[in-house]
């Protein structure tokens, strides 16, 4: 799989952001949280991503034609 910063808050890649795949797919980059009470599969987590990253994404998508 190859990974394209899409949306971030930092350059280093040490903050919060989305990436677009080769797959057309998305990835989250977050603070990972484990007190989240759900029942999830393993090989599965859940991340925490800042309403700007996911605002971001979407505009930049729709200006980008990708939604």
């Amino acid at each position: 799989m190859r990974a394209t910063k899409y949306v971030g808050e930092c350059d280093e890649n040490e903050c919060p952001g989305a990436f677009t795949t080769d797959r057309g797919s998305y990835l989250f980059q977050g603070d990972a949280v484990t007190d989240h009470g759900m029942s999830i599969p393993a090989g599965e987590g859940i991340m925490e991503v800042p309403a700007s990253i996911v605002k971001e994404l979407v505009k930049k998508a729709i200006r980008d034609g990708l939604v």
